[in-house]
C-alpha cells in the first residue's frame, strides 16, 4: 500500500491530506475501541443467512446482493477478526485475514453511507439478534476517524464545528426566532434566564420548515408553559451522530443538556427529528456517566402525554389518513403508540401502511442519506416502496412525525411528480387546537 497522500478514488470522497497508510491505521484503531463484549458478541454471531436483505429498503428497491446489510459490515469484521478476536495474534501471524487498505475503506463509503440509514429493520429480522445499524454506527467513527466520509456530510460537520448547527450560527438564532414570530403571528421567547421548558430545533425548521417552529410555539403558549429557545444550545440534529464524529456529537449533545441545567428547565424538547431522538435521549447519557439531570422528550411523546392529561383538546376531522412511521422514532425510539394516540385525537380514520409501526419502510433518508447528493438516484428507488404501500391504503392524508423523513418524502414526489402530501403531525395538532 503507497504511503503517500492521494486523491480520492471516483465517486468517493475524502478529507484532510493524511498518507493512505494513515487513513486505514486511524480507522483500525477507531474499529478496535468499538470491540466491546456486545460488538464482538455480533461480530462473531452472523450466520449468513441473508435474511438481512429482504429487510432492508435499499436491497429490495434494487436486488443487488451488495447492499444486503451485513455485507456492508465486511470491512469492520475483517478488523475484529485480526485485530481484536480472540485468534487474532494466530490470524495475523498465518495471515488468514488480509489487512485493510484505503482502497477498500473508499469503496466501503457507498455502502455505509450512501446505502444505510441505520434504520434497523435488519436489526429487527435478524434470528441472531445482532444490532446491524449500531454496528453500521460505530464503523462509521472509524471512517470519520480516516477522514473518508461523504464531502456534504463533511460540510455539514465543518459548519456545525464552527457554529453548533450546519443551519445557522447562533448569533444568529434570535433574530431567526424573530422573523418566525413575526411572520406566523406568534411569540417565540430566546434566551430567557429561566424556564421550565427548552425547545431545540431542526436543521430545517430554521430554513425551509419554519411553520414547525412556530406551530410548536402555538401549542406551548396555548399550554402556559415557561420555555424559551437559546443560543447555547438549539439544533438537536447532531451531525456528529449521523458522520460517525464523537466529538461533536458528544458537545452538541451536552450544550442542549448542559444549557436546561443552567436555565432550570426540567425537560428539553426535541423536535420532530429522528436522529435527534437517538442522540438526545438514548445516548446522552453516555457523556455524563449518570442519569442525566433533565427529562428529554420527542415532540411526539410530549403531545401524546399532554392529550392524554386532557391540556390539548382538539377539534376532530373528518378523514382518512395513514402514518409513516420515522425508524429512529418508533423502532429505534418506542414511539409507536404515541402517534397513533395523537392520530386518533385529531379525529382521523387511521389505515396502515402494509408495512409499518416497528416494521415500516424506511423513507430512504435518514443518517444523513438525504444530505448526501450523489445517494440521490437511489434514494428515489426507494421512495417507490413508500409510494406504492401509500397509494394502496386510499388514504387522504399521509401524516409522519420527523422533518427528515417529511424532506426525503417530499424531495422523492418531486421527483416523480407525485401530488401527495407529506404532513407533519405537530403542524396537524396546531391547526385543531379547540
Amino acid at each position: 500500500m503507497s504511503t503517500a497522500a492521494t486523491a480520492a478514488r471516483p465517486g468517493h470522497d475524502q478529507q484532510g491530506d493524511r498518507t493512505d497508510a494513515e487513513r486505514v491505521d486511524a480507522a483500525m484503531r477507531s474499529f478496535v475501541r468499538e470491540f466491546g463484549v456486545t460488538a464482538a458478541a455480533h461480530m462473531e454471531a452472523c450466520v449468513r443467512c441473508g435474511m438481512c436483505a429482504e429487510a432492508c429498503h435499499f436491497y429490495v428497491a434494487t436486488g443487488e446482493a451488495k447492499y444486503t446489510p451485513a455485507y456492508k459490515l465486511k470491512p469492520f469484521r475483517r478488523a475484529y477478526w485480526r485485530e481484536a478476536s480472540a485468534f487474532a495474534p494466530v490470524i495475523r501471524a498465518l495471515g488468514l485475514v488480509r489487512k485493510l487498505d484505503v482502497d477498500e475503506l473508499q469503496r466501503w463509503q457507498e455502502l455505509i453511507y450512501d446505502s444505510c440509514t441505520m434504520c434497523g429493520r435488519c436489526t429487527m429480522v435478524c434470528p441472531m439478534g445482532i444490532d446491524i445499524a449500531e454496528l453500521v454506527k460505530e464503523a462509521r467513527h472509524g471512517m470519520f476517524a480516516a477522514g473518508l466520509i461523504p464531502e456534504r456530510l463533511a460540510l455539514m460537520d465543518r459548519t456545525a464545528q464552527q457554529w453548533g448547527s450546519p443551519a445557522t450560527p447562533a448569533e444568529d438564532l434570535p433574530d431567526i426566532l424573530a422573523d418566525v414570530g413575526q411572520e406566523h403571528g406568534v411569540e417565540i421567547p430566546c434566551d430567557l434566564p429561566q424556564a421550565d421548558i427548552l425547545v431545540t430545533a431542526a436543521p430545517a425548521e430554521l430554513t425551509e420548515h419554519t411553520k414547525a417552529l412556530a406551530d410548536c410555539a402555538k401549542i406551548l403558549n396555548r399550554l402556559g408553559v415557561k420555555w424559551t429557545m437559546h443560543r447555547e444550545g438549539f439544533d438537536a440534529s447532531n451531525i456528529g451522530f449521523n458522520n460517525g464524529d464523537m466529538a461533536l456529537q458528544e458537545r452538541l449533545t451536552r450544550a442542549l443538556v448542559d444549557t436546561a441545567v443552567k436555565i432550570g428547565a426540567h425537560t428539553v424538547l426535541l423536535p420532530e427529528c429522528g436522529h435527534a431522538y437517538g442522540a438526545a435521549r438514548w445516548e446522552a447519557a453516555k457523556w455524563y456517566g449518570r442519569e442525566l439531570p433533565v427529562r428529554i422528550v420527542h415532540m411526539t411523546e410530549f403531545l401524546a402525554e399532554q392529550i392524554g392529561a386532557g391540556r390539548i383538546r382538539l377539534e376532530p376531522v373528518d378523514a382518512t389518513a395513514t402514518f409513516h412511521d420515522p425508524c429512529q422514532i418508533v423502532r429505534r425510539g418506542g414511539l409507536e403508540a404515541a402517534a397513533r394516540q395523537v392520530l386518533a385525537a385529531l379525529g382521523f380514520r387511521l389505515i396502515e401502511l402494509e408495512d409499518h409501526g416497528v416494521h415500516g419502510y424506511c423513507c430512504g433518508g435518514g443518517g444523513g442519506v438525504v444530505s448526501n447528493q450523489r445517494a440521490a438516484p437511489l434514494r428515489h428507488k426507494v421512495f417507490e416502496i413508500k409510494r406504492r404501500q401509500v397509494e394502496a391504503t386510499g388514504a387522504e392524508h399521509f401524516v409522519t412525525s420527523c422533518g427528515q423523513c417529511r424532506i426525503t418524502l417530499e424531495m422523492g414526489a418531486k421527483h416523480v411528480h407525485w401530488d401527495k402530501r407529506t404532513e407533519s403531525l405537530l403542524e396537524l395538532v396546531a391547526e385543531r387546537l379547540a
